[in-house]
């Protein structure tokens, strides 16, 4: 049996090109094909966020997003949000405050703010509970995470 066609794309800034099944998810190529677990697997529902990555700048869950679909697009994953020289002034911002806590939900908070940031660089408290709307925290609750992100805006991180 031949094997399935290459899906070529652009993963954290380097070239990439994998061989992908139809019904493969990106999700699952992420961290089973490529080893980038920085991605949590939550509900595989779309609903927790825990699997989110930007693809082409945008908020996705990967869970929901099939592989093939990011054929010539730019995918950037938890690993790809930090700079060579350390974290981001985000995920700086996310330890300091403690907003990290059990760290299962964080990469997938971390992603969703990252871009939100890139596009909202002052928001309001009201603007950052409504873009963390689709991720979910079992942990203690999303304060510090909502402080975590206005630090960064701040410039306090």
């Amino acid at each position: 049996m031949p094997s399935p066609p290459p899906v070529r794309f652009r993963l954290n800034g380097q070239p990439t090109e994998v061989a992908v099944e139809p019904a493969r998810v990106l999700l699952d190529l992420l961290r089973d094909d490529l080893r980038l677990t920085g991605t949590k697997r939550g509900c595989d529902l779309g609903t927790c966020g825990c699997c989110t990555v930007l693809v082409d700048g945008r908020p996705s869950l990967s869970c929901l997003t099939l592989a093939r679909l990011v054929d010539g697009r730019e995918v950037t994953t938890i690993e790809g949000v930090s700079p060579p020289q350390g974290l981001s002034p985000l995920q700086r911002a996310f330890v300091e405050v403690g907003a990290t806590q059990c760290g299962f939900c964080t990469p997938g908070f971390v992603v969703t703010a990252t871009a939100f940031l890139r596009d909202h660089p002052h928001p309001s408290r009201e603007e950052i509970v409504r873009a963390i709307s689709g991720n979910l925290c079992r942990c203690t609750g999303y304060l510090k995470i909502i402080e975590a992100i206005e630090r960064a805006a701040a410039g306090g991180a």
